[in-house]
């Protein structure tokens, strides 16, 4: 953690409430991120997101300043969305295509063909997501899209190193399946009804 965020913080524990608004500009982006991919719905995620950041306000007394703070702060948002998840039961994927997703270098210009194909794969990939158990999407989401170590995820989730790796195994599995049974994509017709004469 940097000097400047630990000042921050020091100083939102002495009442600054400016300085929690810092620390919640800074870090808003990937909380919503995380929520949003855990639970499926813009709004929902925002209001996930507010909820997580109340929560990390209220109990900012007890984070140890030696710990991460991005780590705290998204297993509250983890915790949070897996509850939310439990209670409303809401109704996976190839692991290189989100990697490619999320790493691929941006069209400087894109095309409304291409932004229209990349929604729809956007949304096919957190329908993938959505299909998995809580736990098991926390698990996943948390180890591909913000490449935590498996140390950092039992922290987060509070599991154990082989509660883990079984939970990512078996996400990674039930993916597989999901993958294996799913009709040719909404891209894959698209990019074949644009192909030249």
């Amino acid at each position: 953690m940097s000097t400047d965020e630990v000042t921050s913080l020091q100083s939102v524990l002495q009442g600054d409430k400016d300085a929690f608004t810092a620390v919640v500009e800074e870090y808003q982006v990937p909380v919503y991120n995380l929520c949003y991919r855990m639970l499926g719905n813009p709004q929902a995620a925002e209001d996930a997101a507010q909820e997580t950041f109340w929560r990390a306000y209220r109990n900012l007394h007890r984070y140890d300043l030696n710990r991460p703070f991005p780590t705290w702060l998204l297993s509250i948002a983890a915790h949070y969305c897996i509850d939310q998840q439990r209670r409303r039961r809401l109704p996976t994927f190839d692991l290189d295509e989100i990697l490619e997703m999320e790493t691929g270098a941006s069209d400087p210009g894109p095309s409304p063909e291409s932004v229209t194909i990349k929604k729809e794969e956007e949304e096919r990939i957190q329908g993938y997501l959505q299909m998995l158990n809580p736990t098991d999407r926390a698990v996943l989401i948390l180890r591909y899209f913000y490449e935590f170590s498996e140390e950092q995820i039992c922290k987060i989730l509070k599991i154990s190193k082989s509660a883990a790796k079984s939970r990512l195994h078996r996400a990674r599995l039930h993916i597989a399946e999901i993958m294996m049974n799913q009709p040719v994509t909404p891209m894959k017709k698209r990019q074949h009804e644009t192909q030249p004469i």
